[in-house]
């Protein structure tokens, strides 16, 4: 006779030993290793998502608001670039271009301060930040810098003008020349000096940038308010800033990483694209204008005008790239794994 159907045994564990019963569900007991070939269950990898608590940006938006602050760095690179060329055309004898550069760079100058007086609320904000002197501080210095600056240009333009107080006016316009480099480039010191990553990100290579779309804007202005007689120098100065401020532009924003992005938002691109085709523009007439007085005035406006769109430009990519975390955390990690490895 056969032994036991049922081996079952019940210890102080439980029940060992017990055969399934009919309704069991065929496969319920296959052990996890057995029972036929594994399926690969394929894992869909998911975007990295950047969010903050409550869903907030990480970096808080600049105050700032356009189109103060962009006309603000647009102005200042105009004026400071304007009282150079101002000077270099009193030594050369050029007095029509002087007067204009010494004009363009005093009320430059001045709507400059105004516009950054407007952004603060108050003059007495900008006064107060007259009371320290703080190297360390861009937005300190630059209002030293206008401070020395707006009046020594106003001086020149108003003794070339009046044509009274020359030895005064040639001081000034010594004054004004001397401080015009800084005026025209601590703008970009300022924007890199913040968080935010668009402008930070392209600290090494931004002052350069607003260099040479000062140099294109204020050459441009020269050509279009000047007769051609005497605006040959500016010939240079016009095509090879038109020319640096585009392709600097280019490899600064391509040293950005995934933070180029930024100028490639609906906002940023429009100013950014029309600012590239209208100094391109400007540059191939400037070298081609020779003696043509409408050539010359067409290649003037058009470096103006995209001189002035690029800080536009710049300022959008920026507001763009705070209020998006994906700008500040990648570059994060990325600067973290470059560092462990």
């Amino acid at each position: 006779m056969s032994g036991p159907l049922n081996t079952s045994q019940i210890t102080q564990d439980g029940l060992h030993g017990a055969r399934p019963g009919s309704k069991a569900t065929v496969g319920a007991h296959v052990p996890p290793g057995g029972g036929g070939p594994r399926r690969k269950r394929r894992r869909r990898e998911k975007e990295p998502e950047f969010r903050s608590y409550y869903d907030l940006p990480i970096l808080n938006k600049p105050p700032w608001e356009a189109p103060d602050i962009p006309g603000y760095l647009f102005l200042g690179g105009l004026a400071g670039a304007g009282a150079v060329i101002a000077a270099g055309a009193q030594v050369t004898g050029r007095r029509k271009l002087s007067r204009a550069a010494k004009v363009a760079a005093a009320s430059a100058g001045h709507l400059s301060l105004i516009a950054l007086v407007h952004d603060l609320g108050r003059p007495a904000r900008f006064l107060n930040m007259l009371r320290v002197f703080k190297v360390t501080s861009p937005m300190n210095v630059g209002s030293w810098l206008l401070a020395g600056f707006v009046p020594a240009a106003s001086v020149a333009a108003l003794t070339e003008v009046t044509g009274r107080l020359r030895p005064v006016g040639d001081m000034a316009t010594a004054g004004a020349a001397l401080l015009g480099p800084p005026v025209a480039c601590y703008t970009a010191a300022l924007m890199s000096d913040t968080a935010v990553p668009a402008w930070h990100d392209g600290h090494d290579l931004m002052p350069f940038v607003f260099a040479s779309s000062a140099l294109s804007a204020a050459a441009g202005l020269g050509l279009l308010a000047a007769p051609v007689t005497e605006t040959a120098p500016l010939v240079p100065l016009a095509v090879g800033g038109g020319l640096g401020e585009v392709a600097l532009s280019e490899v600064m924003k391509h040293r950005m990483g995934i933070v180029k992005e930024a100028y490639e938002t609906s906002t940023a691109k429009k100013y950014v694209r029309t600012a590239e085709a209208l100094t391109l523009g400007g540059a191939l007439l400037a070298a081609t204008c020779r003696r043509s007085r409408t050539r010359a005035a067409l290649a003037g406006a058009a470096l103006l005008a995209g001189s002035a769109l690029t800080r536009f430009g710049v300022f959008h990519a920026g507001l763009a790239s705070a209020e998006d975390p994906k700008y500040t955390v990648v570059p994060q990690r990325e600067r973290l794994k470059d560092a462990a490895t």
